[in-house]
């Protein structure tokens, strides 16, 4: 059993990763500095290096800082075992994907509405549970799902404006993209999770070997992506155009995210889960009005981010499922 510091120290960590990510990420789209803007394909790429970097360094402390140990199981778990290496290259592509829809989403939408709208993830998640694991959820899972669809709606249910008509075709040209982002995004987070899951729970490899090997695929992506939109550009300014302290703050939280979680599933709970997700949502909302200026909250958005703060906290209630022998 893990120790109460070490569970209430990575829920701390994941509020402020969460939290953090989502507002400097929404402050660099938003921020009008000199010269070109970061190309957010260049910063996915980079994410992947420090995450890759990152693990490996993860591995080296698992065995002593040897490099010869490093070496060795890099090459008998990645280059050795092709197969089980392509496995990842499905969901790699996803989260890509995903990476590059989350800069387009806080171009596009509030720090508070993206943060509440995002949420819709637990509902893509236990979808794919259930269909690709074989998993049965509770009747308050269930019923958390419905509250959940219903918080959300209500988040992004049209508010009256006084704007001219114009800024205001403008501002729900810009809100449908947004959304738009955040539910693909949120559908391939769904996919990619279970997916590398059931992954996880047919191996007995290491889960830091594992993004080891989706960083790798993950940088490869990217780097084709990024070329192929951004071909031009890269040619133009360079690959690190428009980087400043934000963008390599931004960087750092995207690839310290998934770590974080690892640290998470390891140390903590659903229902712990529930309450960093909670409060990362509630801290989002005050800063994103207070400090970036750019959200004007209502009454019906208040009732949304109160229904899906219950939906996360409900999901998690019923916390063990009747026994299942897909899993682990």
């Amino acid at each position: 059993m893990a120790s109460p510091r070490l569970k209430y120290v990575s829920l701390g960590v994941l509020v402020f990763q969460t939290t953090s990510l989502v507002l400097t990420m929404r402050y660099s789209r938003t921020l009008q500095a000199e010269g070109p803007r970061y190309l957010a394909s260049s910063a996915v790429v980079v994410a992947e290096v420090l995450k890759i970097l990152s693990c490996m360094l993860l591995v080296l402390k698992e065995h002593s800082y040897s490099m010869r140990a490093l070496n060795s199981i890099l090459r008998q778990e990645i280059i050795h075992k092709p197969i089980e290496t392509l496995k990842l290259a499905i969901p790699s592509g996803i989260y890509t994907l995903q990476n590059n829809l989350l800069y387009v989403a806080l171009s596009n939408l509030d720090a508070a509405t993206y943060q509440v709208t995002y949420q819709l993830k637990i509902l893509t998640t236990a979808l794919f549970s259930v269909s690709m694991l074989g998993r049965r959820l509770g009747i308050y899972q269930w019923i958390s799902l419905l509250i959940l669809m219903t918080g959300v709606t209500l988040v992004q249910w049209p508010s009256e404006s006084t704007v001219v008509p114009e800024k205001e075709a403008l501002s729900a040209g810009s809100q449908f993209v947004g959304v738009a982002a955040v539910l693909v995004a949120c559908c391939s987070s769904g996919f990619a999770g279970v997916y590398f899951e059931k992954i996880l729970k047919e191996s007995k490899q290491s889960v830091w070997v594992r993004n080891i090997q989706l960083g790798m695929f993950g940088f490869v992506f990217g780097l084709f992506g990024m070329l192929a939109y951004d071909g031009e550009r890269v040619k133009e300014s360079g690959m690190f155009q428009g980087y400043n302290t934000v963008t390599w703050t931004v960087v750092a939280l995207q690839a310290l995210g998934g770590l974080v979680i690892a640290a998470v599933i390891k140390y903590a709970d659903n229902i712990l889960k529930g309450f960093a997700t909670s409060l990362s949502i509630i801290l989002s909302t005050l800063i994103s009005y207070f400090w970036l200026q750019d959200f004007d909250p209502t009454s019906v958005f208040f009732l949304g981010a109160v229904l899906v703060i219950v939906a996360t906290f409900l999901y998690g209630y019923e916390g063990k499922p009747p026994p299942n022998p897909s899993r682990a």
